[in-house]
């Protein structure tokens, strides 16, 4: 007898005509994944519930289902087998939290999950318990500080800061090549809108050939800094889409490592810094 096929990859939708039977084993019937893999996708947070004008993700097993909810599951075994390192709390401030994101983990989720993902981490490690809004967001492959509102009105304050640019948010990359001690201001467009970087040396070593140099910019395009230190002949070490890194190279050395905003409870000045253990170091790479 053929050995029953289990998906690896697969979408499923239903709409809710019985409540005999709870999302999970409905889910498993229609789909042909066992019980215990849809409760991991749900976790995860590859199961979403839509119930009038709303869908939203669906975590819980046993949650009652109503007559005319629809269920949809994004399962994909790859995806889902994604771990990343953890993030680490820098501050709590209870309205809002600052974080070092670690290569890789995401900060946006996608239908198929959100288990890599900052926010969601922050949802399950930060004690007490609150809900964990992203107010800006940095690369899957860059590093450093993030800040993560839990209030709708903080979360609203911090990120109109973002949007008036009145949030100082500094970088520090090591790029290839001997960087000049000249400030470089970099105006080459990305993506066809206007941007502008402030790029400084800090450090150069003569047996790498490599600089750190910290980064200021004005505008927040995507790949920003990236594409700003390719476009001078200074790509990015690490960056396999802007720059000429490969396989062997180490991961992209980009980190956001200093902010400078006005807290939204106090009103007082902050001024963060990532510890310097956290920070690209030229040292690190010969290790």
């Amino acid at each position: 007898m053929p050995q029953e096929t289990i998906p690896t990859k697969c979408e499923c939708h239903l709409t809710i005509k019985e409540t005999q039977t709870d999302a999970c084993g409905q889910l498993a019937m229609a789909s042909q994944l066992s019980k215990q893999a849809i409760k991991q996708a749900m976790t995860k947070g590859a199961v979403w519930l839509t119930r009038g004008k709303y869908t939203q993700r669906l975590r819980r097993a046993k949650k009652p289902l109503q007559i005319g909810d629809e269920l949809h599951l994004y399962y994909n075994s790859d995806v889902l087998n994604q771990s990343v390192d953890d993030a680490q709390l820098i501050l709590d401030k209870g309205d809002y939290s600052i974080w070092y994101k670690p290569y890789a983990m995401l900060c946006q989720g996608s239908k198929w999950s959100d288990h890599t993902t900052i926010n969601r981490f922050v949802e399950t490690h930060l004690t007490p318990q609150r809900p964990a809004f992203i107010i800006h967001r940095l690369d899957r492959a860059a590093t450093g500080l993030v800040i993560i509102g839990h209030s709708k009105k903080t979360t609203a304050a911090l990120a109109a800061q973002f949007e008036q640019r009145e949030l100082d948010k500094q970088y520090r990359v090591i790029v290839k090549g001997e960087f000049p001690e000249a400030t470089r201001t970099i105006d080459t467009e990305v993506d066809g809108k206007a941007a502008r970087s402030h790029a400084s040396l800090i450090e150069y070593d003569p047996e790498l050939d490599m600089s750190l140099v910290q980064v200021n910019i004005e505008t927040g395009r995507k790949h920003q800094i990236r594409i700003h230190m390719a476009s001078i002949g200074y790509p990015v070490v690490g960056d396999r889409q802007h720059g000429d890194a490969t396989a062997g190279d180490p991961n992209l050395q980009l980190t956001a490592c200093f902010l400078n905003f006005t807290c939204p409870v106090s009103h007082e000045p902050m001024q963060l810094a990532l510890p310097e253990a956290l920070q690209p170091s030229l040292s690190a790479l010969k290790a």
